[in-house]
């Protein structure tokens, strides 16, 4: 699918054709350099690498250095590639922006979500808690409560819900309708909650 890699700026909200007030997030799309173009013959399938956001000469490898100087670009802090694009079209040192997307049409975000570090059930799955403090029950409300029996399977089941790491995951956000582009910033407001916390990168697809 051809698309940009992008960062959140925030959230706000406009008025519609309608006079409605929308909610909408602030998206930084592009501009994206294309650093590497794939094919069928050299590497098995056609994919366009874009890269984006600046990266300091200081902490780039020197390997980093020289992908990018064969690109003729400055080294890039995000890299992905992306198959819908016809290779043939591009070349590397291109620069794509926002301009590739439409008003009015629909796109999948792609982030990482918050992370939440380690939490117990109910903040995790919603699990209610043992219940009250009555009949001997001492901090049992936000409590797993009882995980399997004991004579058979004599063991708890693999994918049983309980405490763990939450958050930090990879979270796409399908069918955001593109409300307004504001090229000359290489902003696009889409409709909706995206995933990630402000600041966070973006994948965007068409």
């Amino acid at each position: 699918m051809q698309g940009l890699i992008g960062k959140k700026i925030g959230m706000t909200s406009i008025f519609d054709e309608d006079g409605k007030s929308v909610p909408v997030t602030v998206i930084e799309a592009g501009p994206c350099v294309v650093t590497q173009v794939k094919t069928e013959e050299k590497d098995g399938y056609s994919a366009l690498q874009l890269g984006y956001d600046e990266k300091r000469e200081k902490v780039t490898t020197r390997a980093e250095k020289g992908h990018f100087k064969k690109a003729n670009t400055t080294p890039k802090k995000k890299l992905v590639e992306f198959t819908g694009f016809p290779t043939g079209e591009y070349n590397p040192g291109e620069v794509l922006t926002v301009e590739l997307f439409r008003p009015d049409r629909w796109v999948d975000v792609t982030g990482w979500s918050k992370g939440r570090g380690f939490q117990g059930v109910v903040k995790r799955h919603g699990f209610a808690g043992v219940g009250d403090q009555t009949h001997g029950q001492h901090n049992r409300e936000r409590a797993p409560g009882s995980l399997g029996a004991s004579s058979w399977p004599s063991r708890v089941f693999k994918g049983m819900r309980m405490a763990g790491r939450m958050g930090n995951q990879q979270v796409m956000a399908i069918s955001l309708r593109v409300m307004k582009l504001i090229p000359e910033s290489n902003l696009m407001l889409v409709k909706g909650s995206v995933p990630g916390p402000k600041g966070g990168y973006l994948i965007i697809t068409k």
